[in-house]
């Protein structure tokens, strides 16, 4: 998968590279039932450009995967492998839903806070499991089955190597961070209270998915290079979102840290290191720890 533009003028091996990336997208469109116009205008380009990204003219950077897996409502991983499914009957789509609202899920908009159970497959759960007892290079295909109690081939009808079940667990965590982060955004009209939002959001999130929260920050080192770049420019997005809401609430007068970035990142910084000390038969609750943290963040910031 293309993960830069490159000359159009490039070897054979770059052609086929742009082929093989524009033809996965192609296919993960039509499987989810969006129009060429459509999908182009929710990630903002022209119908001609996307054209050409699916024909194998034009490369594909990761940050444009990223937009129309969102678009999509899929995963990157899902795209790669080839795995889009078309979205259940009566469920929203492109076509019928504003571009502004397609990376958060219509059902859930106003729940960033509520946390059910994983939608995880067998096969993931006891991935997860496995990375959190021994670790990635630990892990075994043998030991994925032994816990979830499919086969080894029946596994690998799914997932063509350990390294894609990580990234698949990767991608869907970073989903539901991303859609959690953007919904806490928008039920607020002041700098001061996004950035509150998303720092309760991200205390939440850490605790609540305490286990996809540790694999983030354990297993990341784990991924193969193209991977790790795609997870990274994922989990630096929800850095630069607290930062902008820094910079803006500092501009209004509300905030005034000496060292604004450093600040921002100690703050983004505690809330993922939740997973490392906080458990659930703990003194505090989910929800006591965001308040908390909310609270350290205002005062590091010098509210």
């Amino acid at each position: 998968m293309e993960t830069a533009d490159q000359a159009a003028d490039g070897g054979a091996d770059d052609r086929g590279a742009h082929r093989s990336a524009g033809s996965r997208v192609r296919r993960a469109r039509e499987a989810r039932g969006v129009s060429l116009r459509s999908l182009s205008a929710a990630i903002g380009v022209s119908p001609a450009t996307l054209s050409q990204i699916e024909n194998g003219r034009t490369g594909l950077r990761i940050d444009r995967l990223e937009a129309i897996a969102r678009a999509l409502g899929v995963g990157v991983a899902q795209i790669i492998a080839e795995t889009v499914t078309r979205p259940e009957s009566g469920s929203a789509s492109i076509e019928t839903t504003s571009i502004e609202t397609t990376s958060i899920p219509a059902t859930t908009r106003s729940e960033w806070r509520s946390y059910g159970p994983l939608d995880f497959s067998p096969i993931l759960l006891a991935a997860v499991d496995e990375f959190l007892a021994v670790g990635y290079h630990g892990t075994t295909m043998r030991r994925i089955s032994a816990r979830c109690g499919m086969s080894v081939p029946g596994i690998y009808n799914y997932y063509s190597s350990k390294q894609h079940i990580l990234v698949d667990i990767l991608d869907r965590t970073m989903l539901d961070l991303e859609w959690r982060a953007d919904a806490a955004l928008a039920g607020s009209e002041t700098a001061v209270g996004r950035f509150c939002a998303l720092v309760e959001n991200l205390a939440l999130f850490h605790t609540h998915r305490r286990q996809l929260g540790f694999l983030g920050s354990s297993e990341v080192r784990a991924l193969e290079p193209e991977n790790e770049a795609i997870i990274s420019r994922r989990r630096n997005r929800q850095q630069a979102l607290v930062d902008e809401q820094v910079h803006d609430a500092i501009r209004a007068g509300q905030f005034s840290p000496a060292q604004p970035d450093d600040a921002a990142r100690a703050v983004v910084t505690m809330c993922t290191a939740l997973p490392t000390w906080w458990q659930p038969d703990g003194r505090l609750t989910p929800e006591q720890v965001a308040a908390e943290y909310v609270g350290y963040a205002l005062g590091i910031m010098r509210h």
